[in-house]
């Protein structure tokens, strides 16, 4: 059998073209927890708009929301996996059952290696050369996801997916956004500065505590939302730097030995003591409550823990954040102590994790 080592944004594909992609960083042994991102439409098809991707003959479709999930459940039974801390199955991959995978810093060096032959790895190029005259990084800190992962973007359409490894060089990079985004001869603009950016996202908004407006305020500081003017096409591109951790920044969590025990809904106040693993998949915020609204009263709420891609780099240090998702007690061999974690779920749009002073 095949060794593999990967994390989060590396891609896994199955003998069905299925493709999925790694979730985070703490696994089974031998198993990926995942999501599944994209199938060909001889297993798939989706009526949504946005789904629609092809390389040459080869035609897939994007999942949206929770039909990767019921998918999986309804059609591919055996790509779940047992997560013994939560006693229950989620998406995965089997390392025997792995037949490819693509790994973003692997293929962005393939792609910034050879002569761009279409416009959007002109584009691509363009914007290295910017930001690397800018900023002390490499080409090799950077990867790409999405359609370029998988080679199936439209020069004239597509998006410039990259990944940034590295909590330090993201400091670094943000530093580095923020200013190039006030320079007005700069080719990039923070996406979020206008209006603009929300029209689509409010069209299919659902979240019941958490305004467009609240979102594009949370979205814009974070920096990492861009749009790149490629002059040359006449058109800017959305740009995104989704952080990923360096190897030597990974320590897996898992123990299946732990117990992670559903106890209620809970609304809070808390204050961010640590942001450093906010940045990543999933985000992790060290708190300090300061009013328990609603759920347990647990006077030992040490985090809270999101795997919902809006809440990413959502708050920082010394912040107050009201939230809302589900109190958990989480029971390891040496210790236990409560978390809010937000998630899928049955009560997912309800969740929310953002700056008090907006609320």
């Amino acid at each position: 059998m095949a060794s593999f080592k990967l994390r989060d944004r590396d891609a896994i594909l199955t003998q069905e073209d299925l493709i999925f992609r790694v979730y985070g960083y703490s696994h089974p042994p031998k198993v990926y927890v995942c999501d599944v991102e994209y199938a060909p439409a001889s297993v798939f098809r989706s009526k949504d708009p946005r789904a629609f991707r092809q390389k040459e003959k080869q035609i897939y479709y994007k999942f949206y929301t929770d039909q990767g999930l019921q998918f999986v459940l309804e059609k591919h039974p055996k790509y779940t996996v047992w997560y013994a801390p939560l006693q229950t199955r989620l998406v995965g991959v089997h390392s025997n059952q792995i037949t490819e995978t693509r790994r973003p810093d692997e293929t962005l060096q393939k792609l910034l290696a050879t002569q761009p032959c279409d416009k959007l790895l002109q584009a691509l190029q363009k914007l290295f050369n910017m930001i690397l005259e800018r900023v002390e990084l490499s080409q090799t800190d950077f990867g790409v996801f999405g359609s370029l992962l998988h080679g199936f973007y439209h020069p004239q359409f597509s998006d410039l997916d990259l990944v940034l490894y590295g909590g330090e060089k993201l400091r670094r990079l943000r530093e580095t956004l923020e200013t190039l985004y006030k320079e007005r001869s700069s080719q990039l603009r923070n996406e979020f500065e206008t209006e603009e950016a929300l029209r689509e996202k409010v069209k299919r908004w659902r979240f019941v505590n958490y305004s467009p407006k609240e979102y594009g305020w949370h979205q814009q500081r974070k920096m990492v939302y861009a749009l790149f003017k490629d002059e040359k096409n006449d058109r800017f591109i959305k740009t995104e730097f989704e952080p990923v951790k360096e190897w030597s920044e990974i320590h897996g969590e898992y123990d299946a030995r732990t117990r992670i025990l559903k106890k209620s809904w809970a609304k809070v106040v808390a204050r961010i003591t640590d942001d450093y693993e906010a940045p990543f998949m999933p985000s992790i915020y060290r708190v300090e409550i300061n009013r328990i609204l609603e759920g347990v009263k647990a006077d030992d709420i040490q985090r809270i823990i999101s795997y919902v891609e809006e809440f990413r780099m959502q708050a920082e240090r010394d912040e107050e954040v009201y939230v809302e998702g589900n109190l958990e007690q989480v029971i390891t061999p040496t210790k236990k102590f409560h978390q809010i974690t937000l998630t899928y779920g049955p009560r997912y749009y309800e969740q929310v994790l953002k700056v008090a002073r907006l609320s």
